[in-house]
């Protein structure tokens, strides 16, 4: 009876004491998220370095960072800076005058005669949607002015998560296997199934994040380029944009092009709008009708409408970040009732009694 409850105790204060420390560890989720992403999808290159080097683990490891580094952080910084100022930019013009968006919303309701009726079928209002419009453009030019000092603070979070995140990237590279096999010895879920769902973690983890980035790099630089040889404003500004919106199938970066494209008609750019909007549905669209379940559906053997909806509530609950968190969990739940129904679940339905 002592030896129970001490058990029982035990096992209360190490719940408490991991829940504790979890909550501590709050904060810095998204790095740590991330460095275990990285983590796995580098690992296969350590690897290989240190068959042929294995004296230099430390060596192996800072090399595989760096290799890291240079294909993913590097350029990513670089586009956001660009973004950044293309962004600033814009807005400078819409404030100066310079580009006139009240002109610009106008030539398309005189060129689509039938869009207030349109809008109306759903109660809404051009007019007022058109001031909405134009006063988020002015809100966001006065966020940018008024809180330039709040941007450099979100900058320096941003760095400092960034160091947090490569330092626990390096050792979860250099240490990986060694983790997971204490992770293993810890968990009381019995070695196969941990086994398992690690091996679910890591393969739905490498084919969310680089299949879904693959897509959007692709839709963002395509439709970049064809907003440039077009000669629309900020192609860089909108490649973005289109490569972030593209990581929500189905509908993704036809957001940006479609719109342009109607505005490219109402503005009498019949040519440019039909260039646009043939490029958009036969490669733009494409990309995504064709990698997306090549590269996240087949590997995560998640149905197509389970990687939309996981990665839409993934998105809502953890940012952007949720385009990787989704669809892993969404695997780890069918995995776990994969589990359950094998070895607890009889075919006829009876649950087994263990």
């Amino acid at each position: 009876m002592q030896e129970k409850l001490e058990r029982r105790s035990f096992i209360f204060s190490l719940l408490l004491v991991t829940l504790a420390f979890a909550l501590l560890l709050k904060p810095f989720f998204t790095p740590i998220f991330w460095a275990c992403a990285i983590a796995l999808i580098f690992f296969p290159f350590y690897r290989y370095l240190l068959r042929h080097f294995p004296k230099w683990p430390n060596l192996m490891a800072l090399l595989t960072l760096l290799m890291c580094m240079v294909l993913v952080v590097i350029p990513v910084l670089l586009v956001a800076s660009s973004f950044v100022n293309e962004m600033v930019t814009l807005v400078q013009k819409a404030q100066t005058g310079q580009i006139d968006l009240s002109q610009q919303v106008e030539k398309v309701r005189s060129a689509f005669p039938g869009i207030n009726a349109f809008f109306e079928r759903f109660g809404i209002d051009f007019d007022q949607m058109k001031e909405r419009l134009l006063g988020s453009v002015m809100s966001v030019g006065s966020f940018l002015a008024k809180n330039a000092l709040a941007v450099g603070q979100n900058t320096v979070n941003f760095f400092m998560m960034l160091g947090l995140m490569l330092y626990l990237t390096f050792f979860l590279i250099r240490d990986g296997e060694s983790l997971v096999a204490l992770l293993i010895r810890a968990m009381p879920l019995g070695d196969e199934r941990e086994h398992l769902l690690l091996a679910k973690f890591a393969e739905v983890t490498r084919a969310t994040i680089k299949g879904n980035l693959v897509v959007a790099v692709t839709q963002g630089t395509l439709g970049g380029l064809i907003f440039w040889a077009l000669g629309l404003p900020a192609p860089l500004l909108w490649g973005v944009v289109m490569s972030l919106l593209s990581l929500l199938p189905a509908v993704g970066a036809a957001l940006i092009w479609f719109p342009a494209a109607l505005y490219l008609y109402a503005t009498g750019e019949i040519v440019k709008a039909s260039i646009l909007m043939v490029f958009g549905v036969m490669v733009i669209s494409l990309v995504d009708n064709i990698l997306r379940p090549i590269l996240v559906g087949r590997d995560t053997k998640l149905p197509d409408y389970i990687v939309l909806f996981s990665t839409i509530g993934g998105l809502f609950m953890f940012g952007i970040s949720g385009f990787a968190i989704g669809p892993l969990l969404a695997a780890l739940f069918i995995a776990f009732w994969e589990i359950f129904m094998r070895e607890f679940v009889t075919p006829s339905g009876i649950h087994r009694n263990q």
